[in-house]
């Protein structure tokens, strides 16, 4: 299924939206209603001792090797078929370690964020990527660890950029001393455009690999590429990107303060919101979807 046959209704409407909304990103201070946003993504003094642990392993252990077997192995879809409640159920055994700003479980952070986006009047195909951003940290419960699944994301195969959080960990990862990899460019061309760039793995590919044929692009941007805060947020990495990436940018930052500041500590409540939200699932997604 072609994603430029997946409901014409909003993708006809979209460069109009465009207009109107993108003249004015969301106020951050309006999204985070339990704490100032100065207050999110701590990571000098995150209140959780996980987080830097987390950090360190992720930056020693994802190397160009490690991803690329990991996407053989994942990127067959054959470790378990479920509906999207189902999946979310799976979700909700889960607690983030590289997240230093909530304890909720997966299913209520993600409705968090989708019903932020709903309450800004952005169409419901956007609402439904808030919904769906992080069901791919299922791979947790297949096994992987956390640090193979979660936290911000970054190339691989070229120099590792010091607006990556924690970057003093790269010393450790064989590839930071690997002359192939470790150039600006290592094994990419200037503008090859982030598509062929493989990223560190984790749950925005996997996602995206899922739900690449129901989404329109500026939703599939916001799952592929929502956890790579060097780029979308510190400008990092723009010698890779090409046009298309450029123009898709907007689209991701447009998201992001929906992800981050929505986080706070009431929970949504699942009984009023259960209708629309079933509705929503089973206009864009199939029955089922293979993990």
């Amino acid at each position: 299924m072609s994603t430029n046959n997946v409901n014409n209704a909003p993708l006809a409407s979209l460069d109009e939206w465009e207009d109107d909304l993108l003249k004015r990103y969301p106020d951050p201070e309006t999204i985070a209603t339990s704490k100032s946003t100065e207050e999110y993504r701590n990571y000098e003094d995150p209140r959780r001792d996980t987080v830097k642990e987390f950090y360190r392993l992720n930056h020693t252990y994802q190397t160009s090797d490690f991803v690329a077997g990991k996407r053989k192995d994942f990127l067959k879809f054959d470790r378990k078929e479920m509906t999207v409640w189902d999946a979310f159920a799976f979700l909700n055994e889960l607690v983030d370690d590289s997240d230093p700003d909530t304890d909720l479980d997966q299913f209520q952070h993600l409705l968090q964020t989708s019903e932020a986006i709903r309450r800004d009047g952005h169409p419901d195909w956007m609402v439904l990527t808030g919904l769906m951003h992080d069901m791919g940290k299922v791979l947790c419960l297949f096994g992987e660890p956390q640090w193979a699944v979660v936290g911000d994301t970054f190339p691989v195969g070229c120099a590792y950029s010091d607006k990556i959080v924690y970057p003093e960990f790269f010393k450790n990862n064989p590839d930071h001393d690997n002359p192939e990899y470790n150039t600006k460019l290592g094994v990419y061309e200037c503008g090859c455009g982030l598509r062929n760039v493989n990223m560190s793995w984790g749950h925005d590919e996997y996602i995206y690999q899922i739900l690449k044929d129901y989404l329109p692009e500026e939703g599939l941007y916001m799952l592929r590429y929502h956890s790579f805060y060097a780029w979308h947020r510190e400008g990092a990495y723009q010698y890779l990107t090409d046009d298309h990436d450029k123009k898709m940018l907007k689209w991701v930052q447009l998201f992001n303060p929906y992800d981050l500041y929505s986080k706070n500590p009431e929970p949504p409540d699942w009984n009023k919101l259960q209708p629309y939200y079933e509705k929503l699932v089973n206009k864009y997604l199939p029955k089922t979807l293979k993990f």
